[in-house]
């Protein structure tokens, strides 16, 4: 279910103190953080953010495109392997 628009994004105070801070002094690092269900907002544009997946923190540099989508959506948290793994043997035919 989508946030109310008068309400506005969600965005966790700490992350966004932290960009404005580096915004304001011109610093480019990485920041690390594990809320994923935080908005992307203009402000971001131009940082990387070390995404927690639950088991690593995955390198995620913002984008243009990527303003009002999630941090969480570009941070995967399964790996897809491949279909038809077990099925792969070959069988010989005579």
């Amino acid at each position: 279910m989508a946030r109310s628009i008068k309400k506005g994004p969600y965005v966790e105070d700490k992350l966004l103190r932290r960009v404005e801070r580096m915004n304001q002094t011109g610093e480019r690092r990485q920041i690390r953080t594990s809320s994923r269900r935080s908005m992307i907002l203009p402000e971001f544009v131009g940082h990387t953010f070390l995404v927690h997946n639950g088991k690593a923190f995955i390198a995620v540099f913002v984008t243009e495109n990527m303003v009002g989508h999630r941090l969480g959506e570009f941070s995967p948290t399964r790996a897809f392997r491949r279909h038809g793994a077990a099925t792969d043997k070959t069988v010989s035919l005579k």
